[in-house]
């Protein structure tokens, strides 16, 4: 009788170890989606590149739990700050978002994705205005060789001097990291 149920426990504790040897068909290689696990050392991989991968694939709130493990390795510095306020952005936090987009400006005036991100923080708060501001100095320390950046420049001039200006709704703009500190920002039709 006891070995009618030793058998199937048997079975689920062989497959489970085989399971635990194989590395599995989703690895972390480059360019993938999927985020790395430990490196081939054993020594974790960086927060932010974990995070770069998980907002690529859409999934904001492990993306900001992987930015958090970046600053609590690396500090906050304008890199991490900005990748926060990013997803913070994607997740719809925007006060979040602006207030740790404007730390990042603090910590490095130069830095346009920074800018660029504040902006758009800016523009879904209905605040043309300042958006156009911010967008302008994007534009200015980028040289003017960012198109996004140009575009976005552009809404914003656009609704600020008219403010019933209504981007066509088959336009949706998003945000994707792109290596270290460059954001394309995407059209979707």
């Amino acid at each position: 009788m006891m070995y009618r149920y030793c058998v199937p426990v048997v079975a689920a504790l062989a497959l489970s170890l085989q399971a635990a040897c194989t590395t599995g068909s989703l690895s972390a290689s480059d360019g993938s989606p999927y985020a790395p696990g430990m490196a081939a050392e054993g020594d974790a991989v960086d927060g932010l590149t974990v995070g770069h991968r998980l907002m690529a694939a859409s999934e904001y709130e492990l993306a900001l739990k992987a930015y958090y493990r970046a600053a609590s390795e690396q500090g906050a510095t304008v890199d991490v700050l900005s990748a926060i306020g990013s997803a913070n952005l994607k997740l719809g936090r925007l006060g979040q978002a602006e207030h740790i987009l404007r730390r990042a400006i603090e910590a490095d005036p130069k830095f346009v994705p920074a800018w660029n991100n504040l902006g758009v923080v800016l523009m879904e708060k209905g605040n043309a205005a300042e958006a156009s501001r911010v967008f302008q100095t994007a534009y200015a320390l980028d040289s003017g060789q960012s198109d996004s950046i140009r575009e976005n420049l552009r809404i914003a001039l656009s609704k600020k001097a008219d403010p019933g200006y209504v981007e066509p709704a088959d336009k949706t703009f998003s945000l994707v990291r792109r290596g270290q500190g460059e954001y394309l920002l995407l059209t979707k039709q």
